[in-house]
């Protein structure tokens, strides 16, 4: 033992060196998940370390005092689980039943979609994907994006079939990746 170490942490290294896979193991057969079990177990250890009286404890029945803190942590855990679950469910109501709102599934295509148009937007050149946004996403006259880009309406016209091109491309591409 190094000089430096002190009692109290040399009895810490005890017995989590002694007693850390029992609970482990202990852990493992209340929950049935050798990942949990472990988390559980670490954070037994954690709160023994944090606790003041800790090694009080310990030393007299060492696998009894892990025991009830584990089952406090447990119990912890319970409380946490149910209220996210209760928290998910009540979010899933409130979404199901307010209208005007699109659902996760909705929300999750409507990204996908901007992710396509903006990789395809980034194959054409800067005026092309300029006048685009503005006519497509500011809802500006063509008319307009002419005057604001400084060319003819016949451009922006070519520009914004070039980039809606480019749309089509990267649709058909990602529908033939996805076979």
């Amino acid at each position: 033992m190094p000089l430096a170490e002190s009692a109290p942490e040399h009895q810490l290294d005890v017995l989590y060196i002694s007693h850390y896979d029992w609970l482990r193991g202990w852990l493992r057969a209340k929950l049935g998940c050798a990942h949990e079990a472990a988390d559980v177990a670490q954070d037994t250890f954690m709160r023994i370390i944090a606790s003041r009286d800790a090694l009080l404890g310990v030393r007299q029945q060492p696998r009894a005092y892990l025991t009830t803190t584990a089952k406090h942590l447990l119990i912890d855990r319970a409380r946490r689980k149910l209220l996210h679950d209760t928290y998910l469910a009540e979010l899933a109501l409130v979404a199901a039943s307010a209208e005007g709102y699109p659902s996760p599934e909705q929300t999750m295509l409507a990204l996908q979609a901007l992710d396509q148009i903006a990789q395809a937007l980034e194959r054409v050149p800067p005026k092309a994907r300029e006048a685009f946004m503005l006519h497509y996403l500011d809802d500006q006259p063509q008319s307009e994006v002419a005057a604001r880009l400084g060319i003819s309406t016949r451009m922006v016209q070519k520009y914004l079939v070039q980039a809606l091109l480019q749309c089509r491309l990267k649709c058909a591409a990602m529908a033939e990746a996805a076979l």
